[in-house]
């Protein structure tokens, strides 16, 4: 079911107001875009990996619905859907490295751009930490990168969602991956 951006940002809008139908009408309209950004993010973990992108998913949008949080419009959600998703599988990487210390390491792409030695589960612990040290240097940066990485955003929804102009964005996206590439490729 195709849903347009503005009919996703009313549903969201009533779904704040307490309208239990249009929680209903939510979830169809927005699976099929979490499912891709979860299937995306899933070919960058190990192979092998217990957690399937619909699990995933699943694990997100209830999260997504247990929050308080008022959704300004479509972009937020998405954006906040991607943080999820990064804990989420942050925070499995965690409890997998923690059963399976230093196994064999292998290439993990992160982007076309940035490539990584290490382990998997390894990998999505370092470039957690990598992203919360770039966070620290530059907040909007690694909001792009967050983004664009773990949502799928476009260079246009980014600049939208954060109010700068898309050349910024790009701007941002690329010295971000220049940084990000070289704290990974040290580690």
């Amino acid at each position: 079911m195709a849903a347009s951006k503005g009919d996703i940002t009313v549903l969201l809008h009533r779904v704040a107001e307490g309208d239990r139908s249009a929680e209903e009408d939510l979830l169809p309209r927005v699976y099929v875009e979490l499912h891709r950004l979860a299937t995306a993010r899933m070919r960058s973990e190990r192979g092998g990996h217990t957690l399937q992108a619909t699990a995933l998913v699943h694990d997100v949008y209830l999260k997504l619905c247990r929050s308080e949080r008022p959704w300004q419009d479509r972009l937020h959600f998405f954006r906040v859907s991607a943080r999820l998703m990064r804990r989420v599988l942050v925070d499995y990487a965690r409890q997998h490295h923690a059963l399976k210390r230093d196994s064999g390491r292998q290439a993990v792409p992160l982007d076309d751009a940035i490539v990584i030695s290490a382990d998997q589960s390894f990998a999505a612990l370092e470039i957690d930490e990598v992203l919360n040290r770039l966070a620290e240097v530059s907040p909007r940066q690694a909001q792009v990168v967050e983004m664009r990485f773990f949502a799928g955003l476009t260079e246009e929804e980014i600049a939208e969602a954060l109010g700068l102009s898309t050349r910024t964005v790009k701007r941002d996206w690329l010295m971000a991956r220049a940084w990000l590439h070289q704290r990974l490729n040290r580690a």
